[in-house]
């Protein structure tokens, strides 16, 4: 139900593709070093048309950088913005908001969504706005799962929150509950006022908080450690009789993190397990504000597909053994 143009949406795919080339351990830890202090942080505001994208850009810059309008379709493209924070480089990226593909006419607009799309890609983290007064809508749930597919951090943004009454609050966190539940557990979401600045000073903790997380360096023997734990809490359930051994796990990535993890039969591991075991490095290593990906891999058995050889007695044997049974 949603276009976005002549863009890869399949971005869980291109991680996947991505970290399948770059196993090494080695090579990873050392690539993955936290942005020096002289490097600016990346961060893309994405959202609906009309969220307050534009808005939220200008409080957080100071100043009227970028033009605000009640029309939806203001912002054509992405806009990359420098500023400082605090003795701290950034790059703020304003975008072109997203709307459901019967709404999508023009080829500019068609454009726009894929610059986009693009700016989460390049964003180092991605604050996603949520219009307090329309609720959390299929777009809003579009765009989180496509950042998370994406491996980027995310900060959730409730935006207009100071314009409703006490009884649509109410009405909304329940809202929230209900569609946001799969993220809630590990990322942060505010209630702000772009217009009036409430709560958006917050938002930086948050937006660091989830990029340390994101490159935030795994030592084997400690993931190893965890596996083992979670494996005597909860034992992997069996396939045809035959138990799941998880036998160990190491690191293959960061940004996000990437748990690569080595079995048996880890092809039939139920979705449910894996959410399990995620959760559980989650908790153990304070990993909040970030996805982490887990890789599986099965042992293979060198001898599957290879016959015995035979050796001269044994084929004497063999031989005697079908004269006997062609006799019967």
């Amino acid at each position: 139900d949603y276009n976005y143009g002549d863009a890869d949406t399949d971005g869980y795919t291109d991680v996947d593709n991505e970290s399948n080339q770059e196993l090494s351990k080695k090579s990873d830890i050392k690539n993955q070093e936290k942005i020096k202090d002289d490097k600016p942080l990346k961060i893309a505001l994405v959202g609906r048309p009309n969220v307050g994208k534009s808005t939220l850009t200008n409080r957080i810059l100071g100043e009227q950088r970028v033009v605000v309008c009640d029309q939806p379709g203001t912002t054509r493209g992405s806009t990359y913005l420098d500023f400082e924070r605090r003795d701290k480089k950034y790059v703020l990226i304003d975008t072109a908001g997203v709307r459901r593909k019967g709404k999508i006419k023009q080829t500019l607009e068609k454009f726009s969504i894929v610059k986009t799309l693009n700016a989460i890609n390049d964003s180092q983290v991605t604050v996603n706005l949520i219009d307090a007064q329309e609720g959390v809508t299929d777009q809003d749930l579009h765009l989180i799962e496509y950042t998370l597919n994406c491996g980027k951090a995310l900060v959730i943004a409730i935006n207009k929150w100071d314009g409703l009454e006490e009884s649509q609050k109410d009405d909304l966190l329940r809202q929230i509950e209900r569609k946001l539940g799969f993220v809630t557990d590990y990322i942060k979401i505010h209630y702000i006022s772009a217009l009036h600045g409430t709560g958006v000073g917050d938002l930086f903790k948050s937006i660091h908080q989830a990029y340390d997380a994101a490159i935030k360096k795994l030592k084997t023997p400690e993931i190893n450690n965890i596996l083992k734990q979670a494996q005597v809490a909860h034992p992997p359930p069996s396939v045809r009789g035959k138990i799941i051994k998880l036998k160990y796990a190491h690191i293959g990535g960061h940004n996000p993190p990437l748990i690569i993890i080595h079995g048996n039969q880890t092809k039939a591991l139920p979705e449910s397990y894996k959410r399990y075991l995620s959760n559980c490095f989650r908790k153990a290593f304070d990993i909040y504000g970030t996805p982490i990906k887990l890789q599986f891999e099965s042992s293979e058995n060198p001898f599957a597909g290879r016959r015995n050889k035979l050796t001269p007695r044994q084929e004497y044997k063999k031989k005697r053994l079908m004269k006997r049974v062609k006799k019967k």
